[in-house]
């Protein structure tokens, strides 16, 4: 997502490159592009007018200094304005009751099922919360099931009632289950329509007024523009919620709702969606999404999600063995699956300041380790522990099993002890935090 955006961007700063200072002459015409990168990335137009004349105003009443270009003040004052247009702070869950009660809201095909599962894994995860979700779809079975299924893969007890068509009453239920049982969160996915319509809305304003949740959640696909901020509107004016949830922020999206969706409905983006894996769900932070937005990367999320996977008796074990040359296939293979926990790897890749742009019109294949992992695989457990023994007979053998060739077994050995001796010589600092295995394709 914010590609093209990114791109644009960039282009109106080189306006003020060789500038000696910002004058009005040069602001204008640098944020006259700006204004048009954002309207192309279907920004709401008032919003898109207000954040100019804001930036504007900010950069005329600044003093260049001696040490900082027109340029790079510009960028400053841009990237500080973006974070503000998406909330400033980022926003956080308040849920105080107990059980807390999390009610979420949209349109049909928003994601608000799958976005269902993903929170309460999430929540259950990092927060040690134990959700019960609920399914109040009482027009569609297949959400039901989908729920169902959901709640199965996240070991999450689901709650439903087949015999009743009052979502109200099955909220209610769900709540006193919650009770009985200690879950201390209850998660109620509702019907959604293709549009909105009356008897949504009173259906949902019911159950919201029923069971009195702590948050509600309004949960809209990315990728509909200007319809989705449109829609948060409509909702908003019925349902008073608490937080917006953008989906599908991997997809061929233009940005323009998460730009705008703030201003029109003053009220905060709390989650994205960023795939279809259960794990594949972030906390919105406006300034980590400006530093994108912008091609600074964001290295924080990039490591938060690094710690996620981070195993501390794990990483001194591997040390130890560093340490000693021990280091083998088998190490080797364990922190590929750590790294492809982590997410979509050009994703990953986007979040390191400048790789973002270079990659963006490179096809980074998440099943990049594939080959990598097919190798290993064929190795015998004595091979993968002494990898010493890979001779040429052995290689071969190695190539037939896993449909690769000698030489990509070749290449690979020959990496790894290189990698064995790199990691061997920096051992001696914070080594076995993250060790990501460097591999050419």
């Amino acid at each position: 997502m914010f590609d093209n955006l990114s791109e644009r961007l960039e282009r109106s700063f080189k306006i003020l490159k060789g500038e000696g200072r910002i004058t009005e002459i040069n602001v204008a015409e640098t944020l006259k592009d700006v204004r048009k990168a954002l309207l192309d990335a279907d920004v709401n137009y008032k919003v898109a007018k207000n954040f100019t004349d804001t930036v504007k105003e900010k950069a005329l009443g600044q003093n260049v200094l001696t040490a900082v270009k027109p340029s790079q003040l510009m960028v400053k004052i841009v990237h500080d304005e973006l974070a503000q247009l998406m909330g400033g702070e980022t926003a956080e869950l308040k849920l105080v009751s107990k059980p807390a009660v999390i009610l979420m809201s949209g349109l049909q095909g928003s994601g608000k099922t799958t976005f269902s599962g993903k929170l309460a894994r999430m929540l259950k995860s990092k927060k040690n919360r134990r959700p019960l979700l609920v399914a109040c779809d009482v027009y569609r079975p297949a959400a039901i099931e989908q729920l169902r299924v959901l709640a199965e893969q996240i070991n999450v007890p689901m709650y439903s009632d087949p015999t009743s068509k009052d979502p109200v009453k099955i909220a209610q239920d769900a709540i006193q289950e919650a009770k009985a049982k200690g879950y201390d969160l209850v998660i109620v996915d509702t019907a959604g329509r293709l549009a909105v319509d009356e008897e949504m809305m009173n259906e949902i304003e019911a159950i919201k007024k029923a069971i009195n949740p702590d948050e509600t959640l309004f949960v809209v696909d990315a990728m509909t523009g200007q319809d989705a901020v449109n829609t948060a509107r409509e909702f908003n004016e019925r349902l008073d919620f608490n937080g917006v949830v953008l989906t599908k922020l991997d997809g061929d999206t233009r940005g323009g709702a998460a730009l705008s969706i703030r201003t029109v409905v003053n009220k905060p983006i709390k989650f994205v969606g960023t795939g279809e894996k259960l794990d594949a769900i972030d906390q919105f932070h406006p300034a980590r999404m400006a530093d994108r937005i912008l091609g600074m990367g964001d290295i924080v999320s990039l490591v938060e999600r690094a710690q996620e996977q981070y195993d501390e008796e794990e990483a001194k074990r591997l040390q130890k063995k560093i340490q000693k040359n021990q280091f083998d296939f088998n190490d080797f293979m364990s922190q590929i699956q750590q790294i492809k926990k982590m997410g979509n790897l050009k994703e990953l890749a986007s979040m390191i300041p400048g790789v973002g742009k270079a990659l963006k019109d490179i096809d980074v294949d998440d099943n990049a380790f594939k080959s990598i992992e097919a190798i290993i695989n064929s190795m015998t457990p004595k091979e993968r522990t002494h990898p010493e023994i890979l001779n040429g007979s052995r290689r071969q053998r190695i190539a037939k099993g896993s449909g690769t060739s000698v030489q990509e077994v070749n290449r690979l050995i020959t990496q790894f002890d290189q990698t064995r001796k790199m990691m061997k010589m920096v051992t001696g600092g914070n080594m076995g935090k993250m060790m990501m295995p460097r591999f050419r394709r």
